[in-house]
């Protein structure tokens, strides 16, 4: 189920209360999200390796060297050559059947976007919650992840990518939320850098461990603020939250490249997807799309 957004709303509010600056809130006007087109879901291995025509001419992204950023604002994951997204592990045959099964489930879903059903084809959900979950691991649910967290349900992972890219290849990417670390992972499938802001230390510091086996040299980790964004790396051609405030902070609408996108789960008891294009300096364009639920968007750090 989805709410259409008003004609016109002022949106977001000040964030005076956590940047010390007071602004004008934009005014939002009304938008439609381009559908991808419609393609058959490739093998993780194909999308890994950039075979294979995807919707709009784009080719799935293998991680790479990013641009190092300064040393004192980030957590180099690895500093060698691209390696495997995936190492190898012995029970790796049974869980890519059932992931699989996870990826085709999305994809009857409604998510049509192949490199985004590739992403989440490629990264093994059960290495990223408890090993006491690991029989939940490919269910379409959120599962718990500590410190009153969750990881998000396959199914809006893809979504919000999906909306995300919009059938574009993507450059640098902004997370506010990395949790357990999954959707930073999958991140790195589809975009050329990947920068992830993580509040709570304790989670910050479990994407990590969770991260540790991977071969990922595009992805950033950042403990902090996320509402005030990540300016020293900014602007960013996509932001995506993974946690629910009564509006996006202004801080991360100014963070976005001219023609960027933003996704986010907006509003308290009842929440939606809210989609934000910058189309100028001072302009937005805001859409809202269906319904979801996710924990609270929290200032600080903790």
């Amino acid at each position: 189920m989805s709410d259409k957004p008003d004609k016109r709303s002022t949106f977001p509010l000040p964030l005076s209360s956590v940047t010390g600056d007071a602004r004008k809130s934009p005014a939002f006007a009304p938008a439609r999200v381009a559908k991808p087109q419609v393609a058959t879901p490739q093998t993780a291995t194909r999308n890994a390796a950039g075979n294979g025509a995807q919707p709009n001419g784009a080719k799935a992204y293998v991680p790479r060297v990013a641009a190092s950023p300064s040393k004192s604002h980030s957590d180099a994951l690895l500093r060698a050559q691209p390696l495997p997204l995936v190492a190898p592990r012995p029970d790796m045959g049974v869980s890519d059947a059932i992931r699989r099964a996870m990826v085709a489930r999305v994809a009857r879903q409604g998510v049509k976007d192949t490199v985004v059903l590739g992403a989440l084809e490629t990264v093994q959900r059960h290495r990223f919650i408890e090993p006491a979950l690991s029989a939940q691991a490919y269910i379409d649910a959120s599962l718990p992840i500590g410190h009153n967290q969750t990881i998000s349900r396959p199914y809006i992972v893809a979504r919000m990518l999906e909306v995300l890219r919009n059938g574009a290849s993507l450059n640098r990417v902004l997370e506010i939320g990395t949790g357990c670390g999954y959707q930073a992972a999958v991140l790195s499938c589809i975009a050329k850098e990947v920068y992830s802001v993580e509040r709570i230390r304790q989670l910050h510091e479990l994407a990590k461990t969770n991260l540790r086996h991977l071969r990922i040299v595009n992805l950033r980790l950042h403990y902090g603020d996320g509402m005030l964004g990540l300016p020293q790396a900014a602007p960013f051609d996509g932001i995506i939250l993974a946690a629910a405030g009564l509006e996006v902070p202004q801080a991360l609408l100014e963070q976005l490249n001219v023609g960027g996108r933003l996704v986010a789960p907006v509003g308290a008891q009842v929440q939606h997807l809210q989609l934000i294009t910058r189309t100028g300096k001072a302009e937005w364009m805001s859409e809202t799309l269906e319904g979801c639920h996710f924990v609270p968007l929290r200032p600080g750090t903790v």
